[in-house]
């Protein structure tokens, strides 16, 4: 299935433009990307691993990926989690954690973060093969210990979620989430 994408310039103001997943984009437009981080009432986070055929293969993450043309990025968080590990959690605690500018020659984003809490059982977790190798509930520590290790990917405000100091840092305030 193609993808295509909204774009937005660097303020966050949609441009009357929509791409294809895979086309260039000039230095001064950007996609959506979103990414969501997943608690439970343990205190435990639920990572994944990446298919060994993407890119940085193997490496342990939040689940995550790019909005789709016409969603919000919550929507987008919510359709990644049940896409790749085949949960629903529309009805979880959300909560907005900040938006950032990334820069990738050809491809630039905005990356929004999500934390949700919910206690999802392992037994309900069906992963999508193509992009999820594994998952597991993670300790603080034993993500420190991946992070240490590089073989986890930390985006942004993966210290202020692991060490829970998260509080609406984003820097949009026009109502996209």
């Amino acid at each position: 299935m193609t993808e295509y994408w909204d774009l937005y310039d660097k303020d966050r103001n949609k441009l009357e433009k929509i791409v294809k997943r895979g086309d260039y984009l000039n230095d001064d437009e950007y996609h959506l990307v979103v990414n969501a981080w997943i608690k439970n009432s343990k205190g435990e986070f639920l990572i994944t691993q990446r298919s060994k055929n993407k890119s940085h293969p193997l490496m342990w993450e939040c689940t995550g990926g790019s909005v789709l043309k016409g969603e919000t990025s919550k929507e987008a968080a919510l359709r990644e989690v049940k896409e790749e590990l085949g949960i629903d959690i529309s009805n979880s605690r959300g909560k907005f954690i900040g938006s950032t500018l990334r820069y990738y020659k050809g491809c630039p984003d905005i990356l929004d973060v999500w934390l949700f809490t919910c206690d999802i059982s392992s037994k309900e977790i069906k992963i999508q093969e193509e992009e999820v190798n594994d998952f597991m509930w993670a300790s603080v520590d034993k993500i420190k210990e991946l992070y240490d290790n590089k073989k986890f990917e930390a985006n942004a405000y993966f210290k202020e979620i692991i060490e829970n100091k998260v509080e609406k840092n984003n820097i949009f305030k026009k109502g996209y989430y």
